[in-house]
């Protein structure tokens, strides 16, 4: 539990980043942009090997019985999850964690949720929480689920208070509940070339892991649980 501990405080830390304004813009100054985000990311897919090598390594401990119904679940919530993620990621969004955050203007994804990324992860991770019944993928998903679900508090905060007067006009056509915008009448459900480009990625890695990737990494086969065999 140590070592998962220790793996999880550094992608906390490392997550803290780009939620630090200055100290995000000096690494930027110092690295370069392409260097800062390339270091960054590297970084971060480091940690977050390690977080899943703890965690794996941890005793097997039995909660509940996994049903079919509880794979079927995060074959629903891990692809959209995924797909919020990188349309998230990629689309221009002053409003929440993007690559693009300095641009004022917002992709088609901002329509669905302000706040896309932190979706994205809440969503993968509850998916996998439900279909393990295992101590050690509860606090393995559990973690990444309060992780994202703290986010959404610090990152509104601080967009309210980087936009200021900016923020009533910005957060037009948004909200921080994915579709809500779109069902009041408040935005069009729409799609832009970084949508169309993430879904077809989303598609691509979930067929991927679902042909035996998921089982090449975490040794484990997804659809052995959807479709027991008698």
């Amino acid at each position: 539990m140590y070592n998962f501990l220790t793996a999880f405080s550094v992608f906390l830390a490392l997550h803290m980043v780009p939620a630090w304004p200055t100290l995000r813009q000096r690494l930027i100054t110092l690295l370069g942009r392409r260097a800062y985000f390339g270091i960054y990311s590297l970084l971060s897919i480091v940690a977050l090997i390690w977080v899943f090598q703890a965690a794996l390594a941890l005793d097997f401990i039995p909660l509940w019985e996994p049903a079919p119904w509880q794979a079927w679940t995060t074959f629903v919530l891990a692809p959209f999850g995924l797909l919020l993620v990188l349309a998230g990621l990629f689309s221009e969004n002053p409003l929440s964690i993007s690559i693009f955050q300095g641009n004022e203007r917002k992709g088609a994804i901002v329509s669905v949720t302000r706040h896309p990324v932190l979706w994205g992860f809440l969503l993968w991770a509850l998916g996998h929480v439900i279909a393990n019944g295992d101590l050690r993928s509860l606090v393995l998903f559990g973690s990444f689920a309060l992780f994202a679900f703290g986010g959404f508090f610090m990152v509104e905060k601080r967009a309210r208070r980087r936009l200021g007067e900016k923020w009533p006009a910005a957060g037009q056509g948004t909200s921080i509940w994915p579709f809500v915008a779109i069902l009041r009448g408040q935005a069009p459900l729409r799609a832009d070339p970084v949508m169309i480009l993430s879904a077809f990625a989303t598609a691509a890695i979930t067929f991927w892991l679902l042909a035996g990737g998921h089982y090449v990494m975490f040794g484990a086969d997804p659809l052995l649980q959807a479709l027991p065999f008698d």
